[in-house]
């Protein structure tokens, strides 16, 4: 073909491409009346998520201001080629989460039991198969759960302790996240594995090694996720996989090992492991989930335990990071807390007791607020299972749409919230409480599918606070960026450069 054809082709081509992709895939919102962001070609609405300017929870804050400003219920937004319906108001919300809940039970994200095992926990199951196993799991993480397994959780903050005390003898700032990471490794892998990690004592040691991992997005990772956005389903989990292959034997060997050695010393300990070979054992081998049977199989098993380890390793350190970083900067409210955590304790016989921290008040509006200003996951994902039609509005939404909730435009919404880059744990008293609307603070998400383990991460944060404040100031170190950078790689909410304190010893 003649040079000059061809270009002359690809002149002709190349536009009329371009004007027909964007007219099938960016018309969606206009077409059906909601208000929309104008997206850029290929890459919608995400294009500075995807070219790494800004971090999620920057760019949903950003969604949602735009369409507050509007002064409309809800908007369109499109990630890449897809469109994704954003309710805005609390009432749309509540619709969602909890009134038409049946819609949308599933959240939408790959799922390969087979192929990829470790993806088929609790957090990505959909259906009947996620409802049974909610229902088997509830139990784990009552109150009364909770107090249970308190006694490992304080044994652990006594590692903490220590690691304090041998940190407080230098004057080098201290990476309180890494700190904290530990803490929480050790915390979560003898509740969760029944196995002491040593993470205190070896910064090195393998859990704290492989929960880094499971957060850490490599470009090969990032490109694979884009791919997948263009393929069917079917072709994905068939060639797709996105749980390390390194990550995948460690937890499975992790679970396999601790069960055998369990049942060959006839080990009996009060933690999720435990629960997981209880619902195990009641079954037999032709039993599944599907048919609303107990049975769970080993990669079962090993999914849930991953879960609860990867969720509340970094969920509970980034919070207790960003509430230490508060506190830094705010000495009042750092030495209010202080005291009631002294008093309390006092009464208790210096003890740090499950009925103490219970009666700690303020801990828990400091949390609450911590919460609401870096909340762990910022958007909440929903997919619709069947067409819906959004309640007062001519608006269906078509099987198999994602719908994101911006947890994070709703927690600075100033209408809720009156100044709210401002720290003030005071939101949270009873009397403010209840002038805001319902669905306007959703750090654990709501309705059937909020966060099962809320209970054990706030508790595991109010711990790791009072060991630290009982015993030391902590004071901002110059090596932190300030105003903080939100790390624009990871969708948990995490801060880039991490933060620096200095550990002053009362």
């Amino acid at each position: 073909m003649d040079v000059t054809i061809f270009i002359a082709l690809v002149i002709v081509i190349l536009p009329l491409t371009y004007i027909y992709l964007k007219k099938k895939y960016y018309t969606y919102w206009a077409k059906r009346g909601v208000p929309y962001i104008d997206p850029k070609f290929f890459y919608g609405d995400g294009m500075k998520i995807l070219k790494g300017e800004i971090s999620h929870a920057e760019q949903y804050l950003e969604f949602y201001k735009l369409f507050k400003a509007r002064g409309v219920r809800h908007g369109g937004i499109y990630i890449l080629f897809s469109p994704v319906y954003m309710p805005i108001d609390p009432e749309l919300i509540r619709n969602f989460l909890q009134k038409d809940f049946d819609h949308f039970v599933n959240r939408g994200f790959y799922v390969n039991e087979e192929f990829d095992p470790l993806t088929g926990h609790l957090f990505n199951l959909e259906g009947a198969k996620w409802k049974n196993l909610r229902a088997k799991l509830t139990p784990t993480f009552t109150s009364g759960k909770m107090k249970m397994m308190f006694q490992t959780l304080k044994e652990c903050s006594v590692g903490l302790e220590q690691l304090l005390h041998e940190c407080s003898k230098t004057s080098d700032p201290l990476d309180v996240r890494e700190i904290i990471a530990r803490f929480t490794t050790d915390t979560i892998g003898s509740c969760a594995f029944g196995i002491e990690c040593n993470s205190m004592k070896n910064p090195d040691a393998e859990f704290k090694k492989y929960g880094k991992r499971i957060f850490e997005v490599s470009n090969s990772n990032m490109l694979k996720q884009i791919i997948a956005c263009f393929l069917p389903m079917s072709i994905v989990k068939r060639y797709f996989k996105f749980i390390d292959q390194e990550v995948e034997t460690f937890f499975v060997n992790a679970v396999r090992d601790t069960l055998a050695y369990r049942e060959k010393n006839n080990i009996l300990r009060n933690d999720f492991l435990h629960l997981l070979t209880t619902l195990k054992n009641e079954g037999n081998e032709s039993d599944s989930i599907e048919n609303s049977k107990p049975f769970l199989s080993l990669n079962e098993i090993t999914a849930q335990c991953f879960v609860f380890f990867a969720a509340g390793f970094e969920t509970s350190s980034t919070t207790t990071t960003f509430a230490l970083y508060e506190l830094s900067v705010n000495p009042e409210i750092q030495e209010k807390l202080r005291e009631e955590i002294l008093f309390t304790l006092e009464k208790h016989g210096n003890e740090v007791t499950y009925e103490s921290i219970g009666e700690m008040t303020y801990l828990e509006k400091v949390i609450n607020e911590v919460l609401r200003k870096y909340p762990p996951v910022p958007i909440l994902h929903r997919r619709s299972n069947k067409s819906y039609n959004v309640p007062d509005t001519n608006v269906v939404i078509e099987e198999k749409r994602p719908v994101h909730i911006p947890v994070i435009g709703l927690h600075y919404d100033p209408d809720y919230y009156p100044d709210p880059e401002v720290f003030d744990p005071e939101r949270f008293n009873e009397e403010n409480k209840a002038k805001r609307p319902a669905f306007t603070y959703l750090p654990f998400g709501d309705g059937p599918r909020i966060c099962i383990g809320l209970r054990f991460g706030k508790l595991q944060t109010k711990l790791a606070l009072i060991t630290i404040l009982r015993y030391y100031n902590v004071a901002l170190n110059e090596k932190t960026k300030t105003p903080l950078q939100l790390d624009k790689t990871t969708f948990i909410l995490s801060v880039e450069g991490g933060v620096w304190l200095n550990l002053l010893k009362l």
